[in-house]
């Protein structure tokens, strides 16, 4: 090999190498930041809890899809989630990984603005929380595409990587519902005389419709549906056993849930008959990783 090939290869290299460690450095510091923002938003770092923060905008009982205040303790397994990926992307072995140099910055950017939410709720202004959600929820779906058109290489990588995108994208998608149903309420949206039972309704099934949707473009990926029916669950709760009680509504999340559940399971069954078919024809470890995506 010519020497000025070898030492342009060499220095390609250290450039890639380089850029590989800013990015898993900026994903370990953006998980910080993350971890440091729900601390405030907790109040245990004297800020004001979120249901109680905006005027108490996104409490329990401020609109019909505010789900009952147990259903965010899924927000701890999402963080914890979220630091583990973030060791985990770290480590020795993981900088030339084509998966994780797509992953990456687009992680990065998802805990960015969940931190940046919970600033703006606490400032009070919902209509910045509002947009910042929508474009979270823009991240994480560009992300889940990422997850499903490049399989994990591990159960490690799926359980750790996919695993916790998928549990961030399912809560945020309920999160983003309640999140524009407080914003609605607080400058007084009147409906144009549609009874809120009805938007209700409406808001719903279109959460099960995500949920679904979901559920067939990621192949019966268990872990969005798993917050996303768990949202809907203790929105139901919060609307037959809060202080803004609806039947309507409650029924309408249950069924939303049960949609969803259904749908993920009957594609899943049928995605994990057509790969242990594939894998009795032409056995590989791989098929195995394809088969666990989360």
């Amino acid at each position: 090999m010519h020497p000025n090939r070898r030492s342009s290869g060499n220095e390609l290299l250290a450039l890639s190498s380089k850029k590989d460690e800013v990015r898993r450095l900026v994903v370990l510091l953006s998980a910080i930041a993350a971890v440091m923002g729900s601390f405030i938003g907790s109040g245990a770092a004297g800020g004001t809890p979120i249901a109680q923060a905006a005027g108490g905008a996104l409490g329990p009982n401020a609109t019909l899809m505010a789900p009952a205040v147990p259903a965010f303790g899924v927000w701890s397994v999402i963080y914890l989630g979220s630091c583990a990926y973030a060791v985990w992307q770290i480590l020795p072995g993981r900088a030339l990984s084509t998966r994780q140099r797509r992953l990456g910055y687009p992680v990065a950017a998802s805990l960015l603005l969940n931190a940046g939410w919970i600033f703006a709720i606490q400032a009070g202004n919902l209509a910045l929380s509002v947009a910042v959600i929508a474009l979270l929820v823009a991240v994480l779906s560009w992300i889940f595409t990422l997850c499903v058109r490049m399989r994990p290489q591990s159960l490690v990588e799926a359980a750790i990587c996919d695993g916790t995108l998928g549990l961030y994208l399912g809560w945020i998608c309920v999160a983003a519902a309640a999140n524009v149903s407080a914003l609605l309420v607080t400058v007084g949206f009147s409906g144009w005389g549609i009874q809120p039972a009805v938007w209700a309704w409406f808001v719903l099934a279109v959460a099960g419709l995500i949920g679904v949707g979901l559920a067939v473009y990621g192949q019966g990926r268990l872990a969005p549906a798993a917050t996303l029916i768990w949202g809907l669950g203790w929105v139901a709760v919060s609307r037959l056993s809060g202080d803004l009680p609806s039947v309507p509504a409650a029924l309408a999340a249950m069924i939303a849930a049960v949609g969803v559940a259904v749908v993920t399971l009957a594609v899943r069954f049928a995605r994990g008959r057509r790969v242990n078919l594939k894998s009795s024809r032409l056995p590989s470890a791989s098929a195995s990783v394809r088969g666990c995506a989360l």
